[in-house]
């Protein structure tokens, strides 16, 4: 969702993100409470874990409900994309980390 004049930060904070009709017509954003998800078959699983094709695998990498915030979160700021992640450490790791070459060291 681009950011739009006639939208308002809470009308982009509450709906961004999320199609109702996605989730059996829930108006809120359900929370995904798992660490596992179904695939259709082994080459739908290889496809999600050689990143060939966006999904869930797993809950540490990606959540639905995480999905809809980092979504929510871009468009507030008008930015292209976001990552959340489960904690101040885990920030810092991938902040770090993306700004590292191998062969670098880090003390």
């Amino acid at each position: 969702m681009s950011r739009s004049s006639y939208l308002g930060d809470d009308t982009i904070a509450l709906h961004s993100g999320y199609q109702p009709e996605s989730d059996h017509g829930s108006r809120a954003v359900p929370v995904y409470q798992t660490t596992s998800y179904v695939f259709d078959s082994v080459d739908d699983a290889s496809a999600l874990f050689n990143v060939e094709r966006g999904g869930h695998i797993y809950s540490r990498i990606t959540n639905p409900t995480v999905a809809v915030l980092e979504q929510r979160l871009a468009a507030l700021e008008g930015g292209s994309g976001a990552i959340c992640t489960a904690s101040g450490m885990s920030a810092l790791f991938v902040t770090f980390f993306s700004l590292c070459s191998a062969g670098d060291h880090i003390v």
